[in-house]
């Protein structure tokens, strides 16, 4: 029987978290872990085309999951993920970044050796790597395991990325299999705290009708199920930044809709900025999700929940999780004796009339309909551009998934993460929104999806250029096109076998595309989207505007 090593109690702690693929590209220094990798009996490998993509790749099975992880070699592997790994930081997403490296001894003797920078000095990817990750560990055989705990713990409690430099000999180096769980923390919350936030937040209260604006860090701190039962305790209108949408059930009567500072429609922005009581949950500002921070919320009539401490009225109370602080409001509401009134049915989304089919697409047209043609169990990924902002006002159906980038905002990432998110959720079919100039990116990637069987919707929308960029300056400037590609030919030169491919110009011809789609469940759909360059979604219009101004005068 093969001896177990330090690589296998690795694998063996991954898989407890939950993870059954691992992403990355082999390289020498890890090519012994890679054995290991393939040999293991939960555990699969998924390679990628380069190793900016297995991150990416990592990235989106790790918001689906909630754990993740890639294995690159040392220094030019690394680094082509780190762009990925800093996504993963900013967005708050638990992936272990697996570094394998050369021996031990060979690092001691300062050798100048390949991938290197040839100055005998082996760490200093691993100072880099401090500043885009939660917790790091260059492992020796001595305190190895214990080094691994406590990484992938910090990993899994702070949703955040992890780094571990592995290197060949300490890879195989002999160990004991773990004899228990993961350590994991306690909670965080003080029993002192707890009460006296509860306190200042029913005074505030009162018999006040609640309104809360829920964010991203609900579903990555796993407070959703508690934001939940906070909703049903009471009639509760909600909404969420665009960073958290789908956090929520969008077809709930009680959902208003998404708060964008002064580029929210105006029901929504009276709804929350006029709320006698505001719950913030969870919610981080950011420019591209505010308008340029355009919010207008009064912090004498909110309640904060953050991740480890919530304020009320703008009174501190920590150390308190999020969990508990939004128990506590559910408490509050469920012992009030009346309910609140119910609230008036939420605006449709405003969509055109039947279009005729032989109407040129536009942005407009092109979101209402694939928002139209999304079903239960869709997982949506929607490229930092027109698709992100077309969407973003769409009402989705419940039980579909949205996922985007808006802080990292890394072009080229939805299309990894769509495999990412495909393997994740085996159940759930991916529906990809990316443009032209970004799918050029990372467009190698989609060989994969044929290969894994992920039987993704590829809506690829040709404007002929970075036209998000265009919005915020330079509509016509020669830095903003791009070359451009027969795009129906790109899925079976990347390896897709007999792919459903479509390009379209006309509603009737996405009508058609779509349709097809939904006839193919178990099938890889491509469809190119034709569009004109300067036709650029309303919500995408006004935040571009903002974000120029601010760039003009800051």
């Amino acid at each position: 029987m093969p001896e177990y090593t330090v690589g296998d109690y690795l694998l063996d702690r991954l898989a407890e978290l939950g993870v059954t693929e691992i992403f990355g590209v082999p390289g020498d220094f890890n090519l012994e872990l890679l054995d290991h990798v393939i040999a293991h009996r939960d555990i699969r490998w998924v390679g990628s085309a380069n190793e900016l993509n297995a991150g990416y790749a990592a990235d989106g099975y790790g918001r689906l999951r909630g754990m993740a992880a890639l294995i690159t070699t040392f220094g030019v592997g690394e680094l082509s993920a780190a762009n990925a790994i800093a996504g993963s930081y900013a967005e708050h997403v638990p992936v272990v970044h697996i570094v394998g490296t050369p021996s031990i001894d060979v690092q001691g003797s300062r050798r100048v050796i390949h991938h290197s920078l040839g100055d005998g000095d082996f760490d200093h990817f691993l100072r880099i790597a401090r500043e885009i990750t939660c917790a790091q560990a260059k492992l020796l055989p001595a305190t190895a395991t214990r080094e691994i705990d406590r990484v992938l713990s910090e990993v899994h409690e702070r949703k955040l990325p992890g780094y571990l430099m592995l290197a060949t000999d300490v890879a195989r180096f002999p160990v004991e299999p773990p004899t228990g769980p993961l350590p994991r923390y306690t909670s965080g919350t003080s029993p002192r705290a707890l009460s006296l936030f509860t306190a200042a937040a029913a005074r505030l209260i009162g018999d006040h009708q609640l309104t809360v604006l829920a964010d991203l860090l609900v579903h990555r701190l796993e407070a959703v199920p508690q934001l939940e039962a906070l909703l049903a305790a009471d009639v509760v209108p909600h909404a969420t930044l665009m960073w958290g949408k789908s956090l929520v059930d969008e077809s709930a009567p009680e959902f208003l809709g998404i708060y964008a500072g002064t580029s929210s429609q105006e029901s929504v922005r009276r709804a929350i900025e006029d709320a006698p009581v505001l719950v913030t949950a969870g919610v981080q500002f950011t420019d591209m999700v505010s308008a340029s921070f355009t919010q207008q919320i009064d912090p004498a009539r909110t309640i904060d929940i953050g991740p480890n401490q919530s304020t009320v009225a703008g009174e501190v109370f920590a150390p308190l999780d999020m969990s508990a602080a939004l128990e506590a409001i559910t408490g509050i509401l469920q012992s009030r004796p009346t309910r609140s009134p119910a609230v008036s049915q939420p605006v449709p989304d405003a969509r055109d009339p039947e279009l005729a089919p032989d109407q040129l697409l536009t942005q407009k047209g092109l979101w209402d309909k694939v928002c139209g043609a999304l079903t239960p169990g869709n997982v949506v990924l929607a490229e930092q551009g027109t698709s992100y902002y077309g969407m973003a006002r769409h009402r989705l159906p419940s039980g579909v998934a949205f996922i985007g980038q808006p802080l990292w905002a890394s072009i080229g990432y939805t299309l990894p993460a769509a495999l990412g998110a495909g393997l994740a959720a085996r159940d759930r079919r991916p529906v990809l929104l990316i443009g032209d100039g970004a799918a050029q990116l990372t467009i190698q990637e989609l060989g994969h999806f044929g290969r894994e069987g992920v039987p993704a919707v590829v809506i690829l929308v040709n404007n002929d250029g970075y036209t998000v960029e265009r919005a915020i300056h330079g509509p016509t400037a020669t830095y903003n096109d791009i070359v451009s590609w027969r795009w129906r030919d790109i899925p079976a030169a990347f390896g897709v076998r007999n792919p459903l491919s479509h390009r379209v110009t006309t509603c009737g011809e996405l009508d058609a595309a779509l349709a097809d789609a939904a006839a193919h469940p178990d099938d890889l759909v491509f469809i190119e989207a034709v569009v004109t360059a300067l036709d650029v979604p309303p919500l995408l219009e006004e935040l571009a505007a903002a974000i120029a101004k601010a760039n003009e005068t800051t």
